[in-house]
């Protein structure tokens, strides 16, 4: 079960330009870079670029790795960013102690076996350096999203996907690092009313892995389910309210600084 994500790369950046820019990922990668003292950043399922954009002023060099060559392409166009490779992230090719700060943003439930990078990023990673994974944890119970109300089989496919917080702390663990801190860092909220439902960037099939791994036809039904009630509640001269509350966590391991002789 896999994206194509060479077929919505150009598509994709929309997802900032029009949604929300994920204010608190950014203010919390920045403050992972000031604890760190981090100089050479690496995100692991870097896309479009965008974190790697946020992180560039702060940092002495932003490399990004990524599987498709469509996104990467655009991560190039679209912030003039060079230090890209194509590769997965459960085959790290860099250098041993090549970076300060390994993370990725909304990745990982794409890297097949999420284990494994989280032990090669240990390895890439100087003394006093940190990996930070953001992603949703949909095994809280506590997000809300229409998509998983309309599109069948849409919450259990995440659940399969995504990793519970839990077993990342424990692969962490396991992989050497000896502090690792959890936390909310973004709370996405919204109401959408009626038809303007129908505008969501999200609501797309190339808006969110959720949709795009769907078939078409699963792709239309949950579609045809929002426009049965939207009508519904018209015809009783109300709105539809249709429920975006979903958070993004951050795991950040942290490794211990090289021990002065």
């Amino acid at each position: 079960m896999t994206v194509n994500y060479d077929r919505i790369a150009p598509h994709y950046h929309q997802r900032y330009a029009t949604g929300s820019r994920l204010s608190g990922i950014a203010t919390a990668l920045h403050a992972i870079v000031r604890r760190i003292g981090a100089h050479d950043v690496l995100e692991a399922g870097c896309g479009t670029g965008r974190w790697l954009d946020e992180l560039r002023p702060v940092a002495r060099s932003v490399t990004g790795l990524d599987l498709s060559r469509g996104m990467l392409a655009q991560a190039q166009s679209l912030h003039g960013l060079n230090m890209l490779a194509c590769g997965r992230a459960t085959q790290l090719p860099f250098a041993p102690t090549a970076f300060d700060l390994v993370f990725c943003v909304n990745a990982l439930h794409h890297f097949g076996q999420p284990d494994v990078f989280i032990a090669q990023a240990r390895q890439i990673l100087r003394p006093g350096g940190a990996l930070a994974i953001a992603n949703m944890d949909p095994h809280r119970g506590t997000d809300r999203w229409y998509l998983y109300d309309y599109f069948e089989g849409t919450r259990e496919t995440d659940l399969r996907r995504f990793s519970p917080s839990g077993t990342l702390l424990d692969w962490m663990a396991k992989a050497g690092f000896e502090s690792v801190d959890w936390q909310v860092v973004e709370k996405i909220k919204s109401e959408l009313a009626g038809r303007a439902v129908f505008d969501d960037h999200f609501l797309q099939k190339h808006g969110t892995s959720q949709l795009t791994l769907l078939s078409d036809e699963d792709y239309a039904e949950g579609r045809r389910r929002i426009e049965t009630a939207v009508a519904a509640a018209e015809a009783r001269g109300e709105m539809a309210v249709f429920t975006v509350d979903v958070s993004l966590v951050m795991i950040t391991g942290f490794l211990p600084p090289m021990k002065r002789q």
